[in-house]
């Protein structure tokens, strides 16, 4: 599987701002839906926000819609979530992840480290 590289988190206030990102090496999801993931502590993995391969179409939880945004630099390969107005239940383990065409769903069974967002009150 190739491994998809996500940036190093962090700890913030609630109420702050935190952006992470996700690296694919070469091209190999350019053409694909990409989309991230969080993990609460002592909770299920959970949809956060995914897409498409170029940028026309993004789709958001109800929980953090309106607070993250999601992006991509095709040229960089490399997709962005940037988080705004953190709220203590934003804290988990972010994980990006390829998605089906137009789904929440991952198309691989495979997940990276992820990586670590802590939000403090």
């Amino acid at each position: 599987q190739v491994q998809l590289v996500e940036s190093a988190g962090g700890l913030v206030q609630a109420g702050g701002s935190l952006r992470v990102s996700c690296a694919a090496p070469g091209r190999t999801y350019s053409s694909s839906d990409m989309g991230w993931y969080r993990q609460p502590p002592g909770k299920e993995r959970e949809f956060v926000a995914s897409i498409s391969w170029n940028g026309g179409r993004t789709d958001y939880a109800d929980s953090v819609k309106g607070r993250f945004t999601i992006s991509r630099d095709v040229n960089k390969n490399t997709v962005y979530l940037q988080m705004n107005a953190l709220k203590t239940e934003d804290t988990a383990i972010y994980y990006c992840n390829v998605l089906k065409t137009g789904m929440r769903e991952p198309k691989r069974d495979y997940w990276g480290q992820g990586t670590q967002v802590t939000v403090s009150s």
